[in-house]
This record gives structure tokens, C-alpha cells and sequence, in this order.
């Protein structure tokens, strides 16, 4: 896992609308880079709820979320119309994000996943801190208290 402190990795990856996305997109802002495994299962579409349902007071402190899974741009797109979300999805179907970002992995029914992963930049493209093995139920409200003394 790459360290507080650090640079975060830079990316190329597009948005659920098929808008290209890179680090750079998010400069002068936090950024909330929260890592799921699979689009339209469960916990995942639990913590895509919960971040839209709190977009305004993330907003309110100036700071983006977005979501990244190795899922397709079409998938992204079909769960954001699903559900209405309205945080960004990133499609990183080769996980070349998630390696660099050295994100974990874990099988579930014979099938790698990666492990769901959070993490915090600073507005300089620094990584403030890391939540590993999120547990999507409140997990917004976690979020929102901590930042409340980074940002």
C-alpha cells in the first residue's frame, strides 16, 4: 500500500459517461478515491447510495468522491442510472490504477476482487490517509468526521 505522505499515483481512466479522468481533473480539491469491487452488488451499491446521499455535505467541504472498480464504462454508466447516483465511477478495467495504487486483493467465490479500499488526497495530489477493508454500511459518515480535521 503506498504510504501517507506520498504522491498519489497518476491516472488515465474514463468516467461513467466516458469522459477521460485523470489526477490532474481533481487538482486544487480533496479528493475521496473510494475503491469497490463490483458494480451492482450489494455492499457496493450500499456505499454508492450512501455517498450520494451525503454528496452535499462532502460538497459543502469541498471535496470530490469518486468511485473506482474495474468495471466497464457501460456497467459504471448502467449503475449510475440504476440507482441515480450522482458521484463519479471511474473504469479501470485493466487495474492499472488499482496496481499502482498497490490496492489488495481477495477471492470471493473463486473470483480475485479488489479488496474495498478508501482513500484521501490532499488538493496537491498527496496522499492523506487510507482506509483498507472498508465496511460500506457508515462508512460516509467516517469519512465526513475525519475530514472534518484534514480539510
Amino acid at each position: 500500500m503506498i504510504d501517507k505522505g506520498q504522491k498519489f499515483p497518476s491516472f488515465h481512466l474514463k468516467n461513467q459517461d466516458g469522459k477521460d479522468r485523470n489526477l490532474a481533473t481533481y487538482a486544487g480539491s480533496w479528493l475521496v478515491l473510494y475503491v469497490y469491487p463490483k458494480d451492482d452488488t450489494p455492499g457496493c451499491t450500499l456505499q454508492g447510495k450512501s455517498f450520494t446521499e451525503q454528496k452535499a455535505a462532502f460538497d459543502k467541504m469541498g471535496v470530490k468522491i469518486v468511485g473506482v472498480s474495474q468495471d466497464d464504462v457501460a456497467s459504471h454508466k448502467n449503475f449510475c442510472d440504476k440507482y441515480s447516483f450522482t458521484v463519479e465511477l471511474l473504469a479501470d478495467p485493466q487495474g492499472e490504477l488499482l496496481q499502482a495504487a498497490q490496492v489488495g486483493q481477495s477471492e470471493y467465490k473463486g473470483t480475485m476482487y479488489w479488496d474495498r479500499t478508501t482513500f484521501v488526497i490532499d488538493p496537491q495530489g498527496v496522499l492523506r490517509k487510507v482506509y483498507t477493508k472498508v465496511n460500506p454500511e457508515g462508512h460516509e459518515q467516517l469519512l465526513l468526521k475525519d475530514l472534518e480535521s484534514l480539510v
